[in-house]
C-alpha cells in the first residue's frame, strides 16, 4: 500500500476512530506493565535509596490509610487537589517497592461519614477551606499485626518498649512541607517498625525542654525547642544534667547544646563517653544571640550574647574555636529587607560537603553569628581523622562581635576578605585521646547563692557526685564519632521554622535546612543510616533562580561600590583631620587655598559618586525586573510557540506534498 493512501485513511473519520480506540487499548495494556520511567529532572517521583532500605527491612504488613475528603461539595483549591493527586502517586511508588508489605487504604471523610470517625479515631486533624468548609488530608500509618500479636502472645512490650508507637499519624499534609513528604512517610514507617527507640541524651545549659514561670525574673514559661520535639517524634530523647560526672550507659547519642559553664567534672564525663566508643554531637558557640546573660564584668552594659566550648577536650582532639570573634562572610551573606547581613549566614552550595553521607542530602542552613574551627599547629592526633562539612567561602573575615548585627553598607564597611575558608562545623573519626590523662578531676563544691536585697541566702546545691577513678579510661576502647558545629542559635525555633496558617491549621514550615541537619545527624548516628540517606525531595515548583543568581552578583557589585566610596571617604576625612590639627591652639581653622580646593573637590566628587550609586541601584533593580520578566515569558511561551511552529511547519509540509 502507498504511504500516501495509508496517510490518507488514518485523516479519515473511520482511521481517527481506530486511532483513538488502539490508543485506549494501548494506554490499558502498558499501564500493567510494571516499569516506571522518571525523566523529571529532580526525579521527584523516584524513591531515594533510603526509602528502599526501610521497606526492604518490613517484616510485617503495614497500613497506609490515606484520607481525603473529595466531596464535589467542599470547594477544596484546586492547588491542593493537585497536592494530593502527587501523594497518591507518591504512595503508589510505596506499595509497588514495598513487595507486598505495604497496603494502601483510600478513605474519603465526607461529614457525618464512618470514614470521618475513622479519622478522628487516627489523629487526623480537619482542615477548612476558604469557604469555611471542613475536609481532611493526612496519612495514618500502623503496624497491622503488631499489639494484637503481641497481646495474643503474652509478650507485648513492657516499660520502655512500651512506649513504641505502631501506629502513627501525620495529621495535616500540607503543600508547603512537600520538600518533606517523602522523609515524612518514611520515618513514619520505619517509627512502626522500631521495637525500642534508642536513647538521645541532651546536655543543655539553656531551656531546650522548655521551663516553667519564673515569677520573679518575670518570665513566661515556654515549652520544648521545636528541635527537640522533632527528635521526640523518633527517639526516646533524654535531658543529661550539666553536673552529671557519667553519662548514662543506656544513652546511645549524646546532643550537647551550648555548654555554657560547663566544668571540668562534665567535660570529664563526655571524655569517657566518647572513650566508650559513644557518639556525640555537639553545638558550641562563642556567641550565643538567643542566651543573653548578664555581663559581670560591666552590669551597666545590660544583657550580652553568652559562649561555649570545650576547653579541655578540644585541646585534646588536636582543635580550638577561638573566642571573641565572628565569622562575617559576603558570599553567603543573607538577604534581611534588601540588605546583607554578612554575619547571618545562608551556607549552600560549595560551603556544603557533599561528599559526606548526612550533608549530602542536607538543603541550604542559616547560620547566625558562628564562630569557627581551627587546627592546632603541630598538634595533629595520631589515628583521628578529621572532616569539614561546614565551611565558609574564601570571602569571608573575622570580625567583633559588637558589630554581627549590622547590615547593609554599615556591615560591609572595613570588610578585608582572609582568602581562606574557615571551618564552621568538623566530623572526627577514629580513636580520642583522652584529656583527662591524670584520672577524673575533683568535684568543686558549689558556692551558695548570694545574698539578694537582704534576703536570706538560698543554701548551696549538694555536689555531684564524684567519677569513680576504678571507672577511669586512659584510652580509647572503641572508635568514636564526634560532630562539632560552631553555633546554636542555628537550632532555634524563630531560625529553624515559620508558623503559617494553612487551612485553618498553623503548620510549621521549615525556611532552611537546619532542622534536616540535627535530625539527619541524629538519625545517623542513632544506628539506622537508612533515614539519613533520603532526606529532602525536589521541589515541584521550579522558582526562577537565574535573576535571583543574577542580582545577587549585581549586590556584590553594588557593595564593591560602595566599599570604594568610603575608602575614598575614610582617606579624605584623614586628610582633613589631619589639616585641622596642623592649625594653631585655640585658633579657628582657616584652609588655605589648596586645601579649600581640597574641600571643594571632596564635596563635588562626594555628591557625583552618590549619584552613581542611585544610577547604580535603579539599573540593578531595572535590569533584575527585566531579567525576571524575560525568563517568565520564556518559560510560560517558550514550548508552546516551539509546538505551535512545528505545526505549522507539518501543514506547510503537507500542503506542498498534496499539491504536486
Amino acid at each position: 500500500m502507498a504511504s500516501g493512501n495509508l496517510v490518507k485513511r488514518l485523516m479519515s473519520p473511520a482511521g481517527l476512530a481506530l486511532l483513538f480506540v488502539a490508543l485506549v487499548v494501548l494506554n490499558v495494556v502498558l499501564s500493567a506493565v510494571p516499569a516506571r520511567l522518571d525523566l523529571t529532572e529532580g526525579r521527584v517521583y523516584t524513591l531515594s535509596d533510603g526509602t528502599r532500605q526501610v521497606l526492604s527491612k518490613l517484616d510485617a504488613p503495614v497500613v497506609i490509610r490515606f484520607y481525603y475528603t473529595q466531596s464535589g461539595d467542599t470547594s477544596v483549591p484546586v492547588a491542593l487537589n493537585t497536592f494530593a493527586k502527587r501523594v497518591q502517586d507518591l504512595l503508589a511508588e510505596y506499595v509497588a517497592a514495598s513487595g507486598g508489605r505495604l497496603v494502601l487504604e483510600r478513605l474519603n471523610p465526607e461529614p457525618d461519614s464512618d470514614a470521618e470517625d475513622a479519622a478522628t479515631r487516627d489523629g487526623i486533624d480537619a482542615q477548612v477551606t476558604p469557604n469555611q468548609e471542613k475536609f481532611y488530608l493526612g496519612l495514618a500509618i500502623e503496624r497491622r499485626d503488631a499489639a494484637k500479636g503481641d497481646a495474643a502472645k503474652g509478650t507485648a512490650p513492657k516499660g520502655d518498649a512500651a512506649k513504641t508507637s505502631h501506629a502513627v499519624a501525620i495529621p495535616v499534609l500540607s503543600p508547603e512541607r512537600e520538600r518533606l513528604l517523602e522523609y515524612d512517610i518514611t520515618r513514619a514507617i520505619a517509627q512502626v517498625m522500631q521495637e525500642r527507640r534508642p536513647v538521645i541524651g541532651v546536655m543543655s545549659a539553656i531551656p531546650v525542654f522548655g521551663r516553667p514561670m519564673e515569677l520573679m525574673l518575670g518570665r513566661l514559661p515556654t515549652g520544648p525547642w521545636i528541635a527537640i520535639q522533632e527528635l521526640q517524634r523518633n527517639f526516646d530523647v533524654r535531658p543529661v544534667p550539666m553536673e552529671s560526672t557519667r553519662i548514662p550507659d543506656e544513652v546511645k547519642v549524646l546532643l550537647v547544646i551550648h555548654p555554657r559553664d560547663l566544668s571540668e567534672a562534665g567535660e570529664y564525663a563526655i571524655d569517657q563517653f566518647v572513650l566508650r566508643g559513644g557518639r556525640l554531637i555537639a553545638f558550641v558557640d562563642p556567641y550565643a544571640f538567643f542566651d543573653q546573660q548578664r555581663n559581670l564584668e560591666n552590669p551597666l552594659a545590660g544583657n550580652t550574647a553568652s559562649e561555649s566550648t570545650f576547653q579541655k577536650l578540644l585541646s585534646a582532639w588536636g582543635y580550638t574555636m577561638p573566642t571573641g570573634k565572628i565569622v562575617a562572610d559576603l558570599t553567603l551573606a543573607s538577604n534581611q529587607n534588601g540588605r546583607a547581613m554578612p554575619t547571618l549566614l545562608n551556607v549552600q552550595g560549595d560551603a556544603l560537603n557533599k561528599d559526606d553521607l548526612v550533608i549530602g542530602q542536607v538543603g541550604a542552613l542559616t547560620i547566625p553569628f558562628p564562630g569557627w574551627f581551627a587546627p592546632i599547629e603541630g598538634k595533629a592526633v595520631p589515628g583521628l581523622t578529621a572532616n569539614t562539612l561546614l565551611r565558609t567561602s574564601p570571602n569571608s573575615m573575622l570580625i567583633d562581635p559588637i558589630i554581627a548585627t549590622l547590615t547593609g553598607v554599615d556591615a560591609a564597611r572595613g570588610f578585608q576578605p582572609s582568602g581562606k575558608a574557615h571551618a564552621l562545623a568538623l566530623r572526627l573519626v577514629g580513636r580520642f585521646p583522652t584529656a583527662f590523662p591524670d584520672g577524673p578531676p575533683k568535684v568543686e563544691a558549689i558556692a551558695p547563692v548570694p545574698l539578694r536585697d537582704g534576703a536570706a541566702a538560698e543554701p548551696a546545691p549538694a555536689p555531684p557526685t564524684p567519677a569513680d577513678p576504678a571507672a577511669h579510661l586512659g584510652k580509647a576502647t572503641a572508635d568514636a564519632q564526634v560532630v562539632l558545629v560552631s553555633d546554636i542559635d542555628m537550632l532555634a525555633d524563630g531560625v529553624v521554622v515559620q508558623i503559617q496558617e494553612s487551612f485553618g491549621q498553623q503548620v510549621r514550615v521549615p525556611i532552611n535546612g537546619n532542622l534536616d541537619f540535627l535530625q539527619s545527624l541524629v538519625e545517623a548516628f542513632a544506628g539506622d543510616t537508612a533515614l539519613g540517606a533520603l532526606r529532602s525531595r525536589a521541589a515541584f515548583s521550579r522558582p526562577l533562580t537565574v535573576p535571583l543568581e543574577i542580582a545577587e552578583r549585581a549586590q556584590q557589585e553594588y557593595l564593591g561600590a560602595i566599599k570604594e566610596l568610603e575608602d575614598d571617604l575614610i582617606q579624605t576625612q584623614d586628610r582633613l583631620q589631619k589639616l585641622q590639627r596642623s592649625r594653631a591652639p585655640g585658633s579657628a581653622f582657616t584652609p588655605s587655598a589648596e586645601q579649600q580646593a581640597e574641600i571643594d573637590a571632596f564635596q563635588r566628587k562626594s555628591t557625583e559618586t552618590k549619584a552613581q550609586l542611585k544610577e547604580l541601584r535603579r539599573t540593578l533593580r531595572l535590569e533584575t525586573d527585566r531579567l525576571e520578566l524575560v525568563t517568565k515569558v520564556a518559560n510560560i511561551a517558550l514550548m508552546p510557540a516551539v509546538v505551535a511552529f512545528a505545526g505549522l511547519g507539518l501543514f506547510a509540509i503537507r500542503r506542498r506534498r498534496l499539491g504536486r
